[in-house]
């Protein structure tokens, strides 16, 4: 389980292909210090495995399934990537509940500046979007943010200037994909309520 508070943004040193597979490399300062083979790292928000690391890297592989719901396959090699590690039982959580599991993705439709923060429309589809609630948590390439409005076309978010700093959200623009993980309390609820008489 995380909590979507990236604690560093990692960069992709190689990318392998392999059938419907890709291997993706990645550098970080701190974060794969403590992190060995078989423990899980989000990666954008989708939960990894680790499969090699050595000093300040680590490798990860994402299946064809996972390529198919989330922005992995859009990575190349020199990309920025949000990190975090499983939250530690007994520790702090400054997030929300964070599954690492990926349910869709939307795009970045606008970037409108606010002062030093940005204002962030998404584009998603009905599916996604019937999770989504105004002031409710969403987790957006592994980051636990706040909605601030939503539609039935998509969704707004308000990124402080903090967030744009430490995430890969400072250099993001119109067009650019990203994976979204809903509320799991919306989800566990919407299945409570069909299985009733």
């Amino acid at each position: 389980m995380f909590t979507g508070i990236v604690e560093e943004v990692g960069r992709i040193t190689e990318l392998e292909a392999s059938g419907a597979e890709r291997r993706f490399t990645i550098s970080a300062a701190k974060v794969f210090d403590a992190v060995e083979v078989g423990d899980s790292v989000a990666v954008n928000g989708v939960c990894l495995t680790a499969v090699a690391t050595s000093s300040g890297r680590a490798a990860v592989t994402a299946v064809a399934e996972t390529l198919r719901r989330t922005n992995l396959g859009d990575l190349a090699e020199g990309d920025a990537v949000n990190l975090e590690r499983p939250m530690i039982a007994g520790g702090r959580f400054d997030g929300h509940i964070v599954q690492g599991h990926i349910d869709g993705t939307a795009l970045i439709s606008t970037v409108t500046p606010e002062g030093d923060a940005r204002r962030v429309r998404f584009a998603t589809e009905p599916d996604l979007l019937r999770y989504i609630a105004e002031k409710g948590s969403i987790t957006i390439d592994g980051a636990s943010l706040t909605v601030t409005a939503v539609d039935s076309e998509g969704f707004e978010l308000v990124l402080i200037p903090h967030t744009l700093e430490v995430t890969t959200f400072g250099a993001r623009g119109g067009g650019d994909r990203v994976n979204v993980e809903v509320d799991i309390l919306a989800k566990y609820v919407e299945r409570l309520l069909e299985d009733r008489p």
